[in-house]
């Protein structure tokens, strides 16, 4: 594939960044000639990375469910490379449980990573995009804000959360000229779905349901998130682009069988 030069000089944060969609999105904007400071809790791998990608990329070590690593997270971009323009809030994880017996720690885990992080990177984004004269951020949500799966309650309330945040925060942050959009995505293979799709049975249970018979690769996922980002997308904000094979055409599989 041939890249073009639409992002040279621009500066993203991504959160998430050291693998699956996070890494896709961070490989695709160095392709085109961004500057970029990835987010993550692997540290070890952010630090191969640094060594692998060259001086437009900088790995942090955050923890994007505490506010003065996110907010350090953002100023560390403008300090290495003079401003902030994109953003994609990618982190996320969950611990699965049936309402009934899930626990309150492993609800607050799954909030807390893929809402409240998503939150704090967006308010501290902005505030460094403000300085700027404004920018895109691109939040990742899921297939499942809309649609519910079997012991998914923390997780499914969480990315529904994601995507009225990001319809909020289009609201608001108009005026600084930083346009908010969501990606929905379906099934994709990276480390977290691995032990999903490493299941024969889980694995035949979703390409049942989803049209194009096979999970997406991470990549799949970056170029849709980075045209939410582009100037393509200069008038689209507050919009949620469903990224799933169809899948969401037919419904989700039923997951208590597994359980």
């Amino acid at each position: 594939m041939v890249y073009t030069n639409r992002f040279k000089d621009k500066v993203a944060v991504v959160t998430g960044g050291a693998s699956g969609i996070g890494y896709g999105i961070v490989a695709r904007l160095l392709a085109e000639g961004a500057y970029v400071v990835a987010a993550d809790v692997n540290e070890q791998r952010l630090k191969e990375l640094e060594a692998q990608l060259g001086e437009r990329f900088v790995g942090l070590k955050t923890d994007v469910t505490n506010e003065s690593q996110v907010e350090a997270l953002a100023a560390t971009a403008v300090e290495r490379f003079g401003s902030l323009n994109l953003a994609f809030n990618v982190a996320g994880a969950a611990k699965a449980g049936v309402i009934t017996e899930l626990s309150e720690a492993d609800w607050d885990f799954t909030v807390d990573l893929c809402l409240k992080g998503v939150f704090l990177s967006m308010k501290h984004e902005a505030r460094q995009m403000k300085k700027f004269g404004g920018g895109a951020i691109v939040n990742i949500a899921s297939l499942n804000s809309h649609v519910p799966m079997f012991a998914g309650a923390a997780y499914t309330s969480a990315k529904a959360g994601v995507e009225m945040l990001t319809r909020n925060g289009a609201l608001e942050m108009a005026r600084d000229h930083i346009r908010v959009n969501a990606i929905l995505p379906g099934l994709v293979d990276s480390p977290l779905t691995a032990s999903l799709l490493e299941n024969s049975d889980i694995h035949a249970a979703y390409m049942e349901r989803i049209p194009f018979k096979k999970a997406a690769q991470p990549e799949e996922m970056a170029g849709p998130s980075l045209f939410l980002a582009s100037e393509d997308a200069a008038y689209v904000s507050g919009a949620s682009l469903l990224v799933d094979g169809a899948w969401g055409t037919s419904g989700y599989p039923d997951m208590s069988r597994f359980m």
